[in-house]
């Protein structure tokens, strides 16, 4: 467990880092460049386009190295793209295009992160130690939403915008070096000289006919596409509309993490008690409900919005993770989670861009409404599929569905 306790530490430092990203990125476009919306919208899709391009490939070669490695250089290549944009905004050389060429080759270093990480996960812990792990993970990922973004805030204010990304290159330099400190070695995968189209189809598949790995794939794209659509809008129209300073916007979206926190927290007994069906289908209908709150436009209501989707998404993401470890083949497991990143994180890049041109036609106000009624799509994703009945996962197999009324 101690080798876990470095990755959790890693991924600890390098999410409180992100979240200063989250709100610190779109702001050096919004407050330096003056982009409008369908410009911060295209920056969004920038930053997840790698996943629809290099997600797959990167799945395969995940099932064919070691992780630790990969993992060790996704950091550092971060942190030094970071660096470039800090060094660029201060000199007076940052444009809109450097700026969307260096966000796309963040993106890309983050598509071999998110892949490799959720693979390397199993080999430190026990199968029975899974939902554990992974309500740690969230939950420190939710504490670093806390403060993160209210952090990333206030630097905005004191530093502005580009340099406040400097905190986030010195978060993915320390991740880096607590990965590179694990001491467990992995094993090598006997995969190599396996052909990578027939590698790719298979894990495609698999991710197609298993009908819970297909339910949390189509949940997780749709919630995506959404939730960016939304948060390409709210930055803006906290900035132009309500006139909040940077400083609150941030404490708003930090207050909303507060109830990812809670809901790390809970998931393990909530699940154990009810079953992983229905408290997906419960927190999915939560988080799109919280949403709507959100162009009222008050900061009490933006609050109460933030607070109910972080502590519905909490819970859902600990449940889906620890499904999609829990019936993925160990072989299979790099392959299945590149395919759920390739889609659910694809669709980011389209969620962003409509978004933003949804901004732009109808108003902030009304695309934010909008966006956060498309969220329900996913509801229905899990009311129309099996996994609403499942009550407990096993290792390689498909979790057993709950007992059913005669």
């Amino acid at each position: 467990m101690a080798d876990f306790g470095r990755l959790w530490a890693a991924q600890s430092v390098s999410a409180f880092g992100s979240q200063i990203t989250l709100l610190a990125l779109p702001l050096t476009a919004i407050y330096t460049l003056h982009a409008e919306a369908w410009q911060v919208g295209l920056l969004g899709t920038a930053e997840w386009l790698p996943f629809l391009l290099l997600a797959l490939p990167a799945g395969v070669w995940g099932d064919r190295r070691v992780r630790r490695p990969v993992l060790v250089a996704a950091d550092l290549g971060r942190a030094l793209v970071l660096a470039a944009v800090v060094v660029a905004a201060v000199s007076g050389a940052l444009t809109f295009p450097l700026l969307l060429i260096l966000t796309f080759v963040f993106g890309a270093g983050t598509v071999l992160f998110e892949v490799f990480y959720y693979s390397y996960v199993p080999s430190l812990v026990g199968a029975d130690a899974l939902l554990g792990a992974n309500s740690r993970l969230q939950a420190s990922e939710s504490v670093a939403q806390i403060g993160g973004p209210g952090l990333g805030g206030l630097l905005v204010q004191a530093v502005t915008a580009p340099v406040a990304l400097l905190a986030d290159a010195v978060s993915f330099l320390l991740s880096g070096l607590a990965l590179a400190s694990i001491r467990a070695r992995e094993r090598a995968p006997e995969t190599a000289a396996v052909r990578v189209l027939p590698q790719l189809r298979e894990g495609l598949a698999f991710s197609v006919r298993n009908r819970l790995v297909l339910t949390l794939l189509g949940t997780a794209a749709i919630c995506n596409f959404f939730l960016q659509w939304i948060m390409v809008l709210f930055t803006l129209f906290c900035v132009r509309e309500r006139h909040l300073d940077a400083g609150l916007i941030g404490l708003i979206l930090a207050a909303g993490a507060v109830g990812g926190l809670a809901g790390s927290v809970v998931a393990t007994p909530l699940t154990r008690r009810f079953g992983l069906g229905p408290v997906t289908l419960w927190t999915v209908a939560g988080e799109c409900a919280a949403l709507t709150l959100l162009p009222a436009g008050t900061t009490a209501l933006m609050i109460a919005g933030w607070v109910g989707c972080g502590f519905s998404a909490a819970i859902s993401r600990v449940v889906s993770i620890s499904i999609r470890q829990s019936v993925t083949p160990p072989t299979l497991l790099g392959r299945v989670n590149a395919t759920h990143r390739f889609v659910s994180y694809g669709v980011i890049a389209l969620g962003t861009l409509a978004g933003g041109l949804t901004g732009d036609l109808v108003g902030l106000r009304a695309g934010l409404l909008a966006g956060a009624l498309g969220m329900f799509l996913a509801v229905g994703c899990v009311l129309i599929s099996p996994l609403r009945h499942v009550r407990t996962a096993t290792v390689g197999a498909t979790p057993a569905p709950a007992p059913q009324p005669a």
